[in-house]
């Protein structure tokens, strides 16, 4: 598989993503976005992983490659590839897909609980995941989930954790 992922920022990498990639034998490319490098053919895209950052899905006049990254992710879902949006990642991808993305009531800053619900109990790619697990979360906002995608993840703090969209489109406010 050729799995590509965008990255806002050098010091938010693939993390354990990577470890699962290499084992697995997977193509692996990347466009770093903050210094400037030119998005993929689609043809070479078979998972879209997009990270996170410290910025907002709204901040184009101060990270002008938001606008063309998020016309891409956009092609890429609508190409019928898998995507996997990660904090940053999941509010451009609920973003695209048509939800709002907002300031969440409190940032999420550490170690908290997210719950899975019982919409994807039976979904093949949340089988694995507990129904509760500590997970790392760094946010400010948030985001409504997409008109025709399900919620797969809650927390105390914040009501939008996870969504899939078409069971092949993830979005994960948290970091894994």
């Amino acid at each position: 598989m050729n799995i590509h992922y965008l990255q806002h920022v050098p010091f938010e990498g693939l993390g354990s993503i990577e470890e699962w990639i290499r084992r697995g034998g997977h193509a692996l490319g990347a466009t770093r976005l903050y210094r400037g490098d030119p998005l993929p053919g689609m043809h070479t895209v078979d998972l879209l992983v997009v990270l996170g950052g410290p910025m907002n899905i709204y901040e184009e006049a101060d990270y002008p490659w938001l606008v063309n990254e998020k016309r891409f992710i956009e092609r890429a879902i609508a190409a019928g590839r898998r995507v996997l949006g990660i904090c940053l990642g999941a509010q451009l991808v609920a973003d695209v897909l048509g939800a709002r993305v907002y300031a969440n009531a409190d940032k999420e800053i550490g170690w908290f609980p997210v719950e899975k619900t019982e919409a994807v109990s039976g979904d093949g790619l949340f089988e694995a995941f507990p129904r509760q697990i500590d997970v790392f979360h760094w946010h400010g906002d948030t985001y409504d989930i997409p008109t025709g995608a399900v919620r797969a993840a809650r927390s105390a703090g914040c009501a939008n954790q996870a969504f899939v969209y078409d069971g092949r489109v993830v979005g994960l406010q948290f970091h894994l």
